[in-house]
């Protein structure tokens, strides 16, 4: 098939825009790439001012459009949504073709998601709050959760030199950006070997037991892949900020698990729904527990190598981007 995939790349890394356009190739289809960041004026100037925010939008989307003519794709899948107005998608389904979205992003600035939602031929959730928020927009039989994935070609161990050794290796590693949350969860543990490896953490005050456990800055994969391999355990903990609900599953646990890595990861709902009553992986409930959980494992080392190899296996049979572009397709093909 077409597919017109409606989305982004980050000039500065690797996103995972990437691991899907591979998918989709790998899979058969003929892609083409529509990128829904073309606006024309600056994002201080459509922040500023809502009337050329308005204006640079439509705009945008009227190119959409007009590339749905001219291509004539079968499906125009669109990554996120913040960017696809619901005339938009009215205009290319009146052109014959399916429109599916991806949404990738916990619900926040979601009002353009929302009022699209009724228009989509299907939805695919990342996350299951956005089940929740869009569930009133759209019946539930229109909604399907397909998290977030890994790219084995992408995410494996690495064998590392000595200089790479001495630079990233560390008991205990985290990857990602400063949030409150995670600074405070992360302060607990400053006593370990632990290593912090992501943009904002500039932002921890000066007497914070983290100063010395950074490495502030933005990594792209093929850095941190190294991280995970040096590690012997990872923390994944996810945003949360008490307000928006965030339940969905960081591309980060696929990714890491698919690097042979041993994952602690916090209670976060889509996890424990799709790994329940998985052994190779272990969550911690609070600062307490996951202490106890650290030092049980350091002191564990056949057991921790067992569960990552267990792991790695099961996330690169059953989690990639592929299987999770497959199954969407599959669901596209059988409404048709």
């Amino acid at each position: 098939m077409k597919i017109a995939l409606c989305s982004y790349h980050n000039p500065n890394f690797i996103n995972t825009n990437i691991y899907r356009e591979k998918a989709l190739k790998e899979l058969g289809h003929e892609l083409i790439i529509v990128d829904d960041r073309q606006y024309v004026l600056p994002g201080r100037v459509r922040q500023r001012f809502e009337c050329m925010q308005k204006w640079d939008l439509q705009r945008m989307n009227d190119g959409f459009v007009k590339e749905a003519k001219k291509i004539k794709p079968d499906i125009w899948m669109v990554i996120g949504g913040q960017s696809m107005l619901a005339t938009t998608v009215k205009k290319i389904k009146e052109l014959g073709v399916r429109v599916v979205l991806w949404t990738t992003d916990i619900p926040i600035d979601f009002d353009i998601v929302k009022e699209a939602a009724p228009f989509y031929d299907h939805i695919f959730c990342a996350g299951s709050e956005a089940i929740e928020v869009l569930k009133n927009e759209v019946t539930l039989k229109d909604l399907r959760l397909i998290p977030f994935g890994c790219d084995p070609d992408y995410h494996k161990p690495v064998q590392l030199t000595p200089e790479e050794v001495l630079k990233y290796q560390r008991d205990i590693v985290f990857v990602g950006s400063f949030y409150p949350n995670r600074a405070k969860i992360l302060e607990s543990l400053a006593n370990f070997n632990i290593g912090i490896w992501g943009p904002y953490w500039n932002k921890v005050g000066d007497h914070s037991p983290l100063r010395t456990k950074i490495m502030e800055g933005k990594f792209n994969y093929d850095e941190w892949v190294k991280i995970y391999s040096a590690a012997k355990i990872v923390l994944i903990i996810h945003y949360q900020d008490g307000i928006v609900p965030s339940y969905q599953i960081t591309p980060k646990l696929f990714e890491a698990m698919a690097c042979g890595s041993f994952v602690l990861v916090d209670n976060q709902k889509d996890v424990k729904a799709l790994f329940a009553g998985k052994s190779y992986l272990d969550f911690f409930e609070n600062t307490n527990d996951l202490k106890e959980k650290i030092q049980y494992y350091l002191e564990h080392e056949d057991r921790r190598k067992k569960m990552a190899k267990e792991g790695r296996q099961d996330v690169i049979e059953r989690h990639t981007f592929k299987n999770r572009i497959a199954r969407m397709i599959k669901i596209i093909q059988e409404k048709e």
